[in-house]
């Protein structure tokens, strides 16, 4: 077993220190999340772009990039709900995940992330839910 880290590993390192940088110097994080889905392509955009319109108009959290991919921050600056995308790991699905920072808890078992391929209007429904559950107040 190899212990290296594969080239999107690098990648996705490197871009975790720049976005470090970038908050430091109050950089215009949106415009970078922005930015991130922008490169993208095909099912991976226009999911991203569903996703960061349904946080947008749903919750009050901040955007940046988190390891190269959007993410969504609460007041704090945590991480609440990030997107991957399906090409950057070449994986058959992209992944809608949340983080401990989200009110998501069910008892003592709950999913933290999605595999997603696309999002249905029923679909956006359900992750609406999921995203005001997240912000809420536990």
């Amino acid at each position: 077993m190899s212990t290296a880290f594969s080239k999107e590993e690098k990648a996705a390192m490197k871009a975790a220190v720049a976005e470090e940088k970038a908050s430091k110097k109050s950089a215009d994080l949106e415009a970078a999340c922005l930015a991130a889905i922008g490169e993208m392509t095909g099912s991976d955009k226009e999911l991203a772009e569903t996703l960061h319109g349904l946080v947008k108009k749903h919750t009050s959290l901040g955007a940046k990039t988190w390891y190269g991919m959007p993410a969504y921050t609460n007041a704090e600056g945590k991480v609440v709900v990030f997107f991957q995308s399906a090409a950057k790991f070449k994986v058959r699905y992209a992944t809608i995940g949340f983080q401990e920072d989200a009110n998501l808890d069910e008892g003592n078992f709950w999913p933290s992330s999605y595999a997603v391929t696309k999002l249905t209007a029923e679909d956006q429904k359900r992750l609406v839910e999921l995203l005001k559950k997240a912000v809420s107040e536990a």
